[in-house]
């Protein structure tokens, strides 16, 4: 099965609210229209459509896989209409809003290849942690790092995924003990990060399924970068996103706490407006993030 073509013929048969028809502006028979949309579902293991002898309607599943599908061919389209017209076709100012800590130790040197490849784009990156409003503030493209994103009108493109660790410097856990258990971190200095979706608790994922804990937090800010110093200057115990905390674990000047427990993942999304005028600078922006980020 050609996963492509399904995905179109399933978009036209919704879009047309008919077999019959979409099967008209496909140049195919009915039939064969009905067995991309079937072999679709098995592929999905999913009922997309609900058919009747008079009408057809999406099921839950086909409202939300239908969103998603219009969205990547949307993308996919925009996508190769830009690399058809030519790299230097792409131009313009492309208004970018990220994470500070992301866009320093992730997106910074991602930007310089993507502007080699698009020399005519003009890129203005606004670093933040604020949940700014995209559409107000003229932004194009706004990165977020969250575990779930709340309902809007804002299309919301997954781009991968990020680990967050509990660490801490060997000097402090030499000086005031390793906890070993949950439970210990109790009698620990935590550090806590301000906007994290419950910034006065940790919920640790371990052997035995989640644990909660309310953190008696000393220090607290809005920024990872600035809690890493904190913890590198042995100040206690604390969070950091993979992508700050590997390096540092890796060079040992912190070392992880708890190993076996891990806060939830979180999902490193891009949001911009309508899928159905996606700016050909938006779509190759964000299919190159979505590419490059894959396995960070």
């Amino acid at each position: 099965m050609d996963l492509l073509a399904a995905m179109r013929t399933f978009r036209r048969v919704v879009e047309r609210d008919s077999f019959s028809q979409a099967a008209a502006d496909l140049g195919q028979s009915t039939a064969a229209v009905s067995k991309q949309v079937r072999q679709l579902e098995a592929r999905l293991g999913a009922l997309l459509i609900l058919r009747t002898t008079r009408r057809m309607s999406l099921s839950e599943t086909g409202r939300a896989y239908f969103a998603e599908c219009c969205r990547l061919l949307d993308e996919l389209d925009a996508l190769e209409r830009a690399t058809a017209a030519g790299k230097e076709e792409i131009s313009g100012r492309l208004r970018v809003n990220a994470p500070l800590s992301f866009g320093l130790k992730v997106l910074s040197p991602l930007l310089v290849t993507f502007m080699a490849r698009y020399p005519q784009l003009q890129v203005e990156l606004t670093l933040d942690d604020r949940l700014l409003d995209l559409v107000s503030e003229g932004f194009d493209v706004s990165l977020r790092i969250r575990s779930a994103l709340a309902d809007s009108s804002l299309v919301a493109r997954r781009l991968g995924e990020m680990e967050q660790f509990i660490c801490a410097a060997p000097g402090y856990l030499a000086a005031r003990g390793t906890p070993r258990s949950i439970e210990d971190l109790r009698g620990h200095d935590c550090l806590a990060y301000q906007l994290a979706d419950y910034p006065g608790s940790w919920h640790l994922e371990g052997p035995l399924g989640t644990t909660s804990i309310d953190v008696p937090a000393r220090f607290s800010a809005n920024n990872s970068l600035l809690l890493s110093d904190m913890l590198l200057a042995g100040m206690g115990i604390g969070a950091l996103p993979s992508f700050i905390a590997q390096p540092l674990l890796a060079r040992g000047d912190l070392v992880r706490v708890l190993p076996e427990h891990a806060l939830a993942g979180r999902s490193i999304y891009a949001l911009y407006a309508s899928h159905r005028h996606l700016q050909r600078k938006v779509g190759v922006f964000v299919a190159f993030l979505a590419q490059a980020l894959q396995g960070q």
